[in-house]
């Protein structure tokens, strides 16, 4: 990866835009999650609702835990999460309540993964903290799946897209409720 591409990407973020990026199985549309005008340019954009909530992935799990309540997680279901880390696992995890509704929609959990891709993983650590992840996509639409087609598709209203590749895999990353450990969504 191209340290001038990712350096872009960083300061990009750091002023509020929105970028396009490599993920496990698709491209992903991401922006600073506290920076509450750039998370409703995005949902603009993707025409999604705000009560939908928002993924955020993350380098490692101390990115994670300013926005999660790890207290309202029942005794032994933390274990099963970070086994799962890094890799294309998103759990659903209580919210501190601070966490802003434009992240978590109508819920009072957040949806978070510590991401095995490397150039997303890279991207986090150099940002310095997590990312909104969402499909490269507009709502019921098939998300992007390299840059080329995500810069026909929707290029036009992203600040920066970052090159690079996806992992390959097939279908975007498995969703389990970290209180119950039940699949919200299959991979």
């Amino acid at each position: 990866m191209n340290q001038q591409d990712l350096l872009t990407a960083v300061d990009c973020l750091n002023r509020g835009g929105i970028i396009g990026y490599a993920t496990e199985a698709v491209f992903g549309l991401g922006c600073d999650p506290d920076d509450g005008d750039a998370v409703r340019r995005l949902l603009e954009l993707k025409q999604r609702p705000v009560d939908k909530g928002l993924i955020l992935i993350a380098a490692d799990f101390s990115q994670l835990l300013p926005y999660l309540d790890l207290e309202a997680l029942p005794a032994g279901r933390l274990d099963p999460i970070l086994e799962s880390w890094p890799g294309p696992y998103t759990w659903i995890i209580p919210a501190k309540p601070e966490v802003p509704v434009w992240l978590r929609g109508r819920f009072s959990s957040l949806a978070v993964r510590v991401t095995a891709h490397r150039q997303a993983h890279d991207l986090c650590l150099a940002f310095g903290k997590p990312l909104v992840s969402t499909s490269a996509n507009k709502t019921g639409e098939e998300p992007a799946r390299n840059a080329r087609l995500l810069a026909e598709q929707i290029g036009a209203r992203l600040d920066y897209i970052l090159p690079g590749t996806t992992d390959g895999r097939a279908n975007p990353s498995l969703i389990r409720d970290g209180i119950t450990g039940a699949t919200v969504r299959p991979a």
